[in-house]
Protein backbone atom coordinates (compact mmCIF):
# COMPACT_ATOMS: atom_id res chain seq x y z
CA UNK A 1 0.00 0.00 0.00
CA UNK A 2 2.67 2.67 0.78
CA UNK A 3 4.59 1.94 -2.39
CA UNK A 4 1.56 2.38 -4.21
CA UNK A 5 0.56 5.69 -2.67
CA UNK A 6 4.36 6.75 -3.16
CA UNK A 7 4.21 5.85 -7.17
CA UNK A 8 1.19 7.22 -7.41
CA UNK A 9 2.01 10.88 -5.36
CA UNK A 10 5.18 10.61 -8.19
CA UNK A 11 3.14 10.78 -10.63
CA UNK A 12 0.72 13.12 -10.01
CA UNK A 13 -0.53 14.81 -6.36
CA UNK A 14 -4.38 13.94 -6.91
CA UNK A 15 -5.51 14.42 -3.32
CA UNK A 16 -8.77 12.82 -4.37
CA UNK A 17 -7.38 9.55 -5.61
CA UNK A 18 -5.34 9.75 -2.61
CA UNK A 19 -8.16 9.74 0.15
CA UNK A 20 -9.54 6.26 -1.59
CA UNK A 21 -9.70 4.55 2.06
CA UNK A 22 -12.33 7.33 2.98
CA UNK A 23 -14.11 8.36 -0.48
CA UNK A 24 -17.22 7.11 0.68
CA UNK A 25 -17.58 9.13 3.74
CA UNK A 26 -15.98 12.52 1.89
CA UNK A 27 -18.51 12.04 -0.18
CA UNK A 28 -21.17 11.43 2.47
CA UNK A 29 -19.50 14.94 3.55
CA UNK A 30 -19.95 16.23 0.44
CA UNK A 31 -23.80 15.44 0.61
CA UNK A 32 -23.79 17.40 3.53
CA UNK A 33 -22.20 20.72 2.53
CA UNK A 34 -24.73 20.79 -0.58
CA UNK A 35 -27.68 19.95 1.88
CA UNK A 36 -27.23 22.59 4.62
CA UNK A 37 -25.11 25.31 2.47
CA UNK A 38 -28.54 25.82 -0.10
CA UNK A 39 -30.85 28.43 -0.13
CA UNK A 40 -34.18 29.38 -1.56
CA UNK A 41 -32.63 32.90 -2.44
CA UNK A 42 -30.59 33.12 -5.64
CA UNK A 43 -28.08 35.53 -4.70
CA UNK A 44 -27.08 33.71 -1.66
CA UNK A 45 -27.15 30.23 -2.64
CA UNK A 46 -24.50 31.16 -5.83
CA UNK A 47 -22.53 33.24 -3.36
CA UNK A 48 -22.04 30.47 -0.90
CA UNK A 49 -21.98 27.42 -3.81
CA UNK A 50 -19.01 29.61 -5.44
CA UNK A 51 -16.74 29.32 -2.44
CA UNK A 52 -16.93 25.95 -2.12
CA UNK A 53 -16.11 26.19 -6.11
CA UNK A 54 -12.89 27.79 -4.42
CA UNK A 55 -11.93 25.34 -2.13
CA UNK A 56 -9.90 22.03 -3.70
CA UNK A 57 -7.81 19.73 -1.24
CA UNK A 58 -10.41 19.07 1.09
CA UNK A 59 -7.31 18.57 3.61
CA UNK A 60 -9.33 18.92 7.12
CA UNK A 61 -11.74 16.55 6.52
CA UNK A 62 -9.68 14.06 4.84
CA UNK A 63 -7.68 14.27 8.23
CA UNK A 64 -10.71 14.52 10.55
CA UNK A 65 -11.93 11.12 8.38
CA UNK A 66 -8.47 9.50 8.50
CA UNK A 67 -7.59 9.87 12.03
CA UNK A 68 -11.41 8.46 12.61
CA UNK A 69 -10.24 4.89 10.35
CA UNK A 70 -6.98 4.60 12.00
CA UNK A 71 -7.64 4.94 15.58
CA UNK A 72 -12.27 3.21 14.96
CA UNK A 73 -14.72 3.14 13.23
CA UNK A 74 -16.28 6.16 10.95
CA UNK A 75 -20.09 7.28 12.92
CA UNK A 76 -22.53 9.61 11.39
CA UNK A 77 -20.88 12.63 13.74
CA UNK A 78 -17.49 11.74 11.71
CA UNK A 79 -19.65 13.02 8.67
CA UNK A 80 -21.27 15.95 9.93
CA UNK A 81 -17.96 17.00 11.54
CA UNK A 82 -16.30 16.47 8.14
CA UNK A 83 -18.89 19.10 6.44
CA UNK A 84 -17.93 21.66 9.87
CA UNK A 85 -14.26 21.70 9.20
CA UNK A 86 -14.84 22.12 5.86
CA UNK A 87 -16.81 24.98 5.99
CA UNK A 88 -14.69 26.86 8.51
CA UNK A 89 -11.60 26.48 6.40
CA UNK A 90 -13.48 27.96 3.44
CA UNK A 91 -14.70 30.83 5.70
CA UNK A 92 -11.04 31.48 6.65
CA UNK A 93 -9.74 31.18 3.13
CA UNK A 94 -12.75 33.78 1.77
CA UNK A 95 -11.87 36.49 4.24
CA UNK A 96 -8.02 35.61 3.73
CA UNK A 97 -8.50 36.94 0.09
CA UNK A 98 -9.85 40.19 1.23
CA UNK A 99 -6.97 40.48 3.82
CA UNK A 100 -4.63 39.81 0.49
CA UNK A 101 -6.79 41.38 -2.22
CA UNK A 102 -6.22 38.17 -3.89
CA UNK A 103 -7.62 37.99 -7.28
CA UNK A 104 -7.69 34.24 -7.97
CA UNK A 105 -7.91 31.09 -6.41
CA UNK A 106 -8.57 27.48 -7.67
CA UNK A 107 -8.52 29.41 -11.33
CA UNK A 108 -11.62 31.42 -10.65
CA UNK A 109 -12.10 34.82 -9.35
CA UNK A 110 -12.21 34.87 -5.62
CA UNK A 111 -15.86 36.60 -3.96
CA UNK A 112 -14.18 39.41 -3.73
CA UNK A 113 -12.77 40.32 -7.01
CA UNK A 114 -16.11 38.93 -8.27
CA UNK A 115 -18.24 40.26 -5.81
CA UNK A 116 -16.52 42.94 -3.48
CA UNK A 117 -15.12 42.78 -0.10
CA UNK A 118 -18.53 42.81 1.84
CA UNK A 119 -20.02 40.24 -0.27
CA UNK A 120 -16.47 38.11 1.20
CA UNK A 121 -16.92 39.20 4.56
CA UNK A 122 -20.66 38.04 4.85
CA UNK A 123 -20.54 34.87 3.10
CA UNK A 124 -17.07 34.06 5.72
CA UNK A 125 -19.58 34.82 8.69
CA UNK A 126 -22.14 33.52 6.76
CA UNK A 127 -20.49 29.89 6.43
CA UNK A 128 -18.77 30.32 10.23
CA UNK A 129 -22.18 30.79 11.90
CA UNK A 130 -23.93 27.86 9.79
CA UNK A 131 -20.34 25.72 10.68
CA UNK A 132 -20.87 26.09 14.57
CA UNK A 133 -25.19 25.76 14.32
CA UNK A 134 -24.64 22.25 12.80
CA UNK A 135 -21.97 21.47 15.68
CA UNK A 136 -24.38 21.85 17.81
CA UNK A 137 -26.56 19.67 16.63
CA UNK A 138 -24.58 16.57 17.41
CA UNK A 139 -25.75 15.02 21.33
CA UNK A 140 -22.74 16.54 22.74
CA UNK A 141 -20.50 20.10 22.94
CA UNK A 142 -17.54 18.24 22.93
CA UNK A 143 -17.03 19.53 19.11
CA UNK A 144 -18.28 22.72 19.76
CA UNK A 145 -15.95 23.35 22.90
CA UNK A 146 -13.13 21.96 20.54
CA UNK A 147 -13.57 23.88 17.03
CA UNK A 148 -14.45 26.94 19.29
CA UNK A 149 -11.23 27.35 21.21
CA UNK A 150 -9.55 26.08 17.52
CA UNK A 151 -10.89 29.30 15.63
CA UNK A 152 -9.86 31.41 18.51
CA UNK A 153 -7.14 30.62 17.94
CA UNK A 154 -6.81 30.61 14.19
CA UNK A 155 -8.25 34.09 14.18
CA UNK A 156 -5.33 35.51 16.79
CA UNK A 157 -3.02 33.89 14.59
CA UNK A 158 -4.30 35.59 11.66
CA UNK A 159 -3.87 39.39 14.07
CA UNK A 160 -0.58 38.78 15.40
CA UNK A 161 0.71 37.83 11.33
CA UNK A 162 -1.24 41.31 10.39
CA UNK A 163 0.85 43.13 13.54
CA UNK A 164 3.80 41.89 11.87
CA UNK A 165 3.60 43.05 8.50
CA UNK A 166 6.32 45.00 7.84
CA UNK A 167 8.39 43.92 10.79
CA UNK A 168 11.70 42.77 9.23
CA UNK A 169 13.22 41.63 12.39
CA UNK A 170 10.53 39.06 12.92
CA UNK A 171 12.27 36.26 14.43
CA UNK A 172 11.96 32.23 13.23
CA UNK A 173 10.03 30.92 16.37
CA UNK A 174 7.62 33.91 16.45
CA UNK A 175 6.79 32.85 12.46
CA UNK A 176 6.52 29.27 13.15
CA UNK A 177 4.37 30.57 16.47
CA UNK A 178 1.88 32.40 13.94
CA UNK A 179 1.75 29.69 11.56
CA UNK A 180 1.13 27.03 13.93
CA UNK A 181 -1.75 29.29 15.14
CA UNK A 182 -3.46 30.17 12.00
CA UNK A 183 -2.53 26.79 10.33
CA UNK A 184 -1.82 24.26 12.12
CA UNK A 185 -4.57 24.97 15.05
CA UNK A 186 -7.18 23.52 12.84
CA UNK A 187 -5.11 20.53 11.36
CA UNK A 188 -4.87 19.55 14.97
CA UNK A 189 -8.48 20.07 15.55
CA UNK A 190 -9.35 17.79 12.95
CA UNK A 191 -7.49 15.29 13.74
CA UNK A 192 -8.17 14.98 17.99
CA UNK A 193 -12.46 15.43 16.49
CA UNK A 194 -11.72 12.06 14.19
CA UNK A 195 -9.99 10.11 17.20
CA UNK A 196 -12.07 11.28 19.70
CA UNK A 197 -15.49 10.61 18.25
CA UNK A 198 -13.93 7.33 17.12
CA UNK A 199 -13.62 6.38 20.93
CA UNK A 200 -9.85 6.64 20.91
CA UNK A 201 -8.12 6.99 24.22
CA UNK A 202 -6.96 10.63 25.36
CA UNK A 203 -3.24 9.49 24.56
CA UNK A 204 -4.49 8.52 20.88
CA UNK A 205 -6.19 12.04 20.89
CA UNK A 206 -3.25 13.60 21.75
CA UNK A 207 -0.40 11.84 19.56
CA UNK A 208 -2.82 12.82 15.85
CA UNK A 209 -3.55 16.07 17.43
CA UNK A 210 0.41 16.72 17.48
CA UNK A 211 0.71 15.03 14.15
CA UNK A 212 -2.02 17.66 12.53
CA UNK A 213 0.21 20.52 13.99
CA UNK A 214 3.38 19.39 12.79
CA UNK A 215 1.53 18.28 9.25
CA UNK A 216 0.08 21.67 9.86
CA UNK A 217 3.35 23.88 10.08
CA UNK A 218 4.80 21.94 7.39
CA UNK A 219 1.92 22.57 4.74
CA UNK A 220 2.43 26.42 5.41
CA UNK A 221 5.93 26.77 5.29
CA UNK A 222 5.50 24.82 1.91
CA UNK A 223 2.65 26.96 0.95
CA UNK A 224 4.68 29.87 2.15
CA UNK A 225 7.68 28.67 -0.33
CA UNK A 226 5.06 28.49 -3.10
CA UNK A 227 3.98 32.28 -2.87
CA UNK A 228 7.42 33.56 -3.89
CA UNK A 229 9.02 31.02 -6.25
CA UNK A 230 5.56 28.95 -7.03
CA UNK A 231 3.77 29.14 -10.81
CA UNK A 232 0.62 30.92 -10.72
CA UNK A 233 -0.99 29.15 -13.55
CA UNK A 234 -0.69 25.54 -11.75
CA UNK A 235 -1.56 26.40 -8.52
CA UNK A 236 -4.42 28.45 -10.08
CA UNK A 237 -4.45 31.73 -7.21
CA UNK A 238 -2.51 34.66 -6.68
CA UNK A 239 0.73 34.51 -5.83
CA UNK A 240 3.28 36.81 -4.36
CA UNK A 241 0.80 38.37 -2.20
CA UNK A 242 3.54 37.86 0.97
CA UNK A 243 5.41 39.89 -0.78
CA UNK A 244 2.89 42.43 -1.31
CA UNK A 245 1.99 42.43 2.02
CA UNK A 246 5.23 42.60 3.91
CA UNK A 247 4.45 39.64 5.47
CA UNK A 248 7.90 37.83 6.93
CA UNK A 249 8.19 34.24 6.07
CA UNK A 250 10.83 31.43 6.63
CA UNK A 251 12.46 32.09 3.57
CA UNK A 252 12.54 35.98 3.85
CA UNK A 253 13.86 35.61 7.55
CA UNK A 254 16.55 33.06 6.45
CA UNK A 255 18.10 35.32 4.25
CA UNK A 256 18.06 38.63 6.11
CA UNK A 257 19.38 36.32 9.07
CA UNK A 258 22.28 35.25 7.12
CA UNK A 259 22.91 38.44 5.22
CA UNK A 260 25.79 40.85 6.17
CA UNK A 261 24.43 44.56 7.39
CA UNK A 262 24.95 45.98 3.95
CA UNK A 263 23.39 42.88 2.03
CA UNK A 264 20.38 43.15 4.48
CA UNK A 265 19.68 47.08 4.40
CA UNK A 266 19.36 46.68 0.72
CA UNK A 267 17.28 43.76 0.99
CA UNK A 268 15.16 45.66 3.36
CA UNK A 269 14.74 48.33 0.62
CA UNK A 270 13.40 45.92 -1.55
CA UNK A 271 10.78 44.38 0.56
CA UNK A 272 9.58 48.16 1.70
CA UNK A 273 9.65 49.40 -2.10
CA UNK A 274 5.69 49.82 -3.31
CA UNK A 275 7.23 48.50 -6.78
CA UNK A 276 6.31 44.86 -8.13
CA UNK A 277 10.15 45.57 -10.07
CA UNK A 278 11.89 45.69 -6.78
CA UNK A 279 10.08 43.06 -5.14
CA UNK A 280 10.86 40.82 -7.90
CA UNK A 281 14.71 41.26 -7.03
CA UNK A 282 14.18 39.85 -3.79
CA UNK A 283 14.15 36.34 -5.66
CA UNK A 284 17.39 37.15 -7.15
CA UNK A 285 18.87 37.19 -3.52
CA UNK A 286 16.72 34.18 -2.48
CA UNK A 287 18.17 31.74 -5.43
CA UNK A 288 22.09 33.23 -4.16
CA UNK A 289 21.22 32.12 -0.74
CA UNK A 290 20.15 28.90 1.12
CA UNK A 291 17.27 30.22 2.16
CA UNK A 292 15.01 28.51 -0.05
CA UNK A 293 16.55 25.06 0.93
CA UNK A 294 16.62 25.77 4.43
CA UNK A 295 12.63 26.70 4.53
CA UNK A 296 12.05 23.49 2.60
CA UNK A 297 14.75 21.49 5.03
CA UNK A 298 12.33 22.74 8.42
CA UNK A 299 9.21 21.65 6.38
CA UNK A 300 10.50 18.26 6.42
CA UNK A 301 11.27 17.85 9.80
CA UNK A 302 7.97 18.98 10.73
CA UNK A 303 7.18 16.18 8.27
CA UNK A 304 8.74 13.95 9.55
CA UNK A 305 7.56 14.63 13.91
CA UNK A 306 4.10 13.87 12.32
CA UNK A 307 4.96 11.38 10.45
CA UNK A 308 6.41 9.88 14.16
CA UNK A 309 3.33 10.25 15.47
CA UNK A 310 1.70 7.84 13.25
CA UNK A 311 3.63 4.52 14.58
CA UNK A 312 1.65 3.44 17.47
CA UNK A 313 -0.99 3.24 15.14
CA UNK A 314 -2.31 -0.01 14.06
CA UNK A 315 -1.55 -0.80 10.14
CA UNK A 316 -3.66 -0.35 7.76
CA UNK A 317 -4.78 2.11 4.74
CA UNK A 318 -5.52 5.32 6.69
CA UNK A 319 -2.28 4.95 8.50
CA UNK A 320 -0.49 4.94 5.15
CA UNK A 321 -2.72 7.68 4.19
CA UNK A 322 -1.81 9.95 7.04
CA UNK A 323 2.16 8.99 6.70
CA UNK A 324 2.15 9.82 2.89
CA UNK A 325 0.37 13.12 3.02
CA UNK A 326 3.14 14.30 5.37
CA UNK A 327 5.32 13.44 2.34
CA UNK A 328 2.83 15.28 0.00
CA UNK A 329 2.29 18.30 1.87
CA UNK A 330 6.46 19.26 1.91
CA UNK A 331 6.68 18.10 -1.79
CA UNK A 332 4.17 19.46 -3.72
CA UNK A 333 3.60 22.16 -6.41
CA UNK A 334 0.06 23.17 -6.19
Amino acid sequence: MKQAIREQNASTPNWQRLYAPIAAELSAAEDVLRRELSSDDAAVDGLVKHAFRLGGKRLRPALLLLSAKATGEVVPDHVVLAAVVEMIHTATLVHDDVLDEADLRRHRKTINARNGNEASVLVGDFLFTHAFYLASSLETTYACQVIGRATNVVCAGELRQIHSRGNFRLAENEYLSIIEAKTAELCACCCRLGAHYAGAGAETEDALARYGRNLGIAFQIADDLLDLVGDEIAMGKSLGTDLDKQKMTLPLIRLLGESSAAERSEIVELLGSPKAADRSQVNVWLERSDALEYARSKARRFAAAARAETAHLAPGAARDVLEALAELVVDRSV
